[in-house]
């Protein structure tokens, strides 16, 4: 049974200014939660001093949404989780609009427990049943 979907994002090869850009990140993960209808309950933000970055992370009603930007290497890292399905976001366009991002990489991962998991003892938590 698949319980949620979670996207694992990477930009790659970003302005460095944008990545300090706390209104800029907010803007970014706003126009997700827009397109996707996704209910925001609350979010915290941290801008690191001086050249630093920034860290965002959004509480959804269907889960989360965060951001964690790294000038000094030109990379951004997005993760985005959803307990109900959505459609796909366009990433790789937004990103490279908004940071300047030369390569933008999306892994999709559905999680949960399907019954090939639970037939392989490899996979079983370390607290379940034998």
């Amino acid at each position: 049974m698949i319980v949620g979907t979670e996207w694992l994002i990477e930009a790659e090869g970003c302005d460095p200014e944008c990545l300090r850009d706390e209104a800029l990140l907010r803007d970014v993960l706003g126009r997700v939660l827009a397109d996707l209808d996704l209910k925001s309950i609350g979010s915290v933000w941290h801008k690191f001093p001086g050249e630093g970055g920034v860290t965002g992370l959004i509480a959804l009603t269907e889960s989360h949404l965060a951001c964690h930007t790294y000038p000094e290497h030109g990379t951004a890292t997005f993760n985005l989780y959803c307990c109900r399905t959505r459609p796909e976001w366009d990433w790789e366009t937004a990103l490279k609009d908004a940071i300047a991002a030369a390569s933008v990489t999306v892994t999709k991962i559905e999680r949960g427990t399907s019954s090939e998991k639970e037939a392989d003892p490899m996979t079983r938590s370390a607290g379940g049943a034998e």
